[in-house]
């Protein structure tokens, strides 16, 4: 069966990661329609395949460089891309200033995003995995974004710019030399 070879850009391993960029399409839907708890949801989803399509791979030797960079790009969209807009259109900016001060903090954050996925592809081999990962992995840096958008809708933090101002930090730590174990 064609689902077990390697080479097929339709493999098993390969077929999960493009179930995670369905996911992180659909969420991007959802968050332009505000409706935030669907995309989270969808985003819950594209993680637990990212962690399926690494597993699947490993487990029945399905690892190739396309899938490599397949991973990275379903990475770049469901967690890089897809909570930066989920939080960015979830603040009430009041002013355009604000709202262009923060745009430019979260097209930071996803410039750093894209740094870290290619600076990571450059390091992997085809079917392994170190055990740390140099600098917050992006689907950890969208729990945080994840956070955040909770932490702003329930109060807890009402301030944008404090939002913003933690964006900048998570966006730092996706390329900083912080050491975090593989799960």
């Amino acid at each position: 069966m064609r689902l077990w070879e390697k080479e097929n850009r339709y493999n098993l391993a390969n077929l999960i990661t493009f179930g995670n960029i369905a996911c992180g399409i659909l969420a991007l839907y959802f968050i332009g329609r505000r409706e935030f708890a669907v995309a989270i949801v969808l985003a819950w989803i594209a993680g637990a395949l990212d962690i399926a399509d690494g597993k699947v791979a490993r487990k029945f030797g399905l690892s190739t460089e396309f899938g490599i960079q397949l991973d990275s790009f379903a990475d770049f969209l469901s967690f890089v891309i897809m909570p930066s807009f989920l939080l960015f259109y979830a603040l009430e900016k009041s002013s355009l200033f604000q709202e262009i001060v923060l745009g430019i903090v979260f097209i930071f954050y996803i410039i750093s995003g894209l740094r870290r996925l290619v600076e990571f592809n450059l390091k992997v081999d085809a079917g392994t995995v170190e055990k740390y990962f140099e600098g917050v992995p992006t689907p950890l840096g969208a729990i945080l974004l994840w956070v955040l958008y909770l932490c702003y809708r329930y109060g807890v933090i009402e301030s944008v710019w404090v939002i913003g101002g933690l964006v900048l930090l998570i966006a730092w730590s996706l390329n900083s030399k912080i050491r975090i174990p593989h799960p």
